[in-house]
């Protein structure tokens, strides 16, 4: 599930980003979707190995297919950035469900990321007066941000007290806010690209709820940072 959401995102992305480059689309999709399986092979140097390759290899295709030479530093840099922001970062789901209690992580940050979304719409809504970030999503307030943060807390207390034991109560604390913060970092991230490459959606896949990055643009940053968490301080 986790490669088919990589190639749609990715496909999403250069549909916004480089509309006129197509072929290169559906390979950076389908090497993205492939990316994020290197953690199942054990050796962590084909992660470095894999990045670097395939930083060459669409240098090298951009390099021999410029259609404006104006707009060439342009499109690697944005086929660059593709790489990293959608598979490189949810490859962390993958590292983290090879974690000891890798599944209840999983749920952890299902549950902070919709927490912290419901709650910030509905404080939002409620009592939202002063704008958080306008020029990147006018819409959200830091009345809301701060009710998603209460929000993504209650999440993960529901955890700690039902499927998660082994998740202390500082522990439920620090990764609300930790992650719940990145999270919505996260959403204002790919408002900004949104914004910048004139669209409103990254997709039409979920209608009404627009594409795959437009429901993953929290978990997206929420992965490397839950598994960063559980390796460098987490004691269950």
């Amino acid at each position: 599930m986790l490669g088919i959401f990589t190639f749609i995102g990715m496909h999403e992305f250069y549909r916004m980003a480089l509309p006129d480059r197509t072929v290169e689309a559906w390979l950076a999709a389908a090497c993205g979707a492939l990316f994020i399986f290197i953690p199942f092979t054990g050796d962590d140097r084909l992660v470095l190995g894999a990045i670097a390759a395939l930083f060459l290899a669409f240098a090298l295709l951009f390099l021999f297919r410029i259609k404006d030479i104006a707009d060439a530093a342009r499109e690697v840099a944005y086929a660059t950035l593709a790489f990293f922001y959608i598979p490189f970062l949810l490859m962390h789901l993958v590292l983290l469900r090879q974690t000891t209690h890798g599944v209840q992580w999983l749920f952890v940050i299902m549950l902070i990321v919709m927490t912290n979304d419901s709650a910030a719409y509905y404080t939002g809504s409620a009592f939202g007066r002063h704008k958080l970030y306008p020029l990147v999503s006018p819409k959200k307030s830091i009345e809301g941000s701060l009710g998603g943060l209460v929000g993504s807390i209650g999440g993960t207390l529901l955890a700690r007290f039902t499927f998660f034991p082994q998740l202390t109560l500082t522990d439920a604390l620090l990764t609300a806010i930790f992650i719940g913060i990145l999270g919505q970092t996260g959403d204002l991230f790919e408002s900004l690209l949104k914004r910048s490459f004139g669209v409103k959606d990254s997709g039409t896949i979920f209608p009404g709820h627009g594409g795959v990055l437009d429901r993953l643009d929290s978990i997206i940053f929420a992965a490397p940072a839950a598994y960063y968490y559980v390796i460098f301080f987490f004691k269950g």
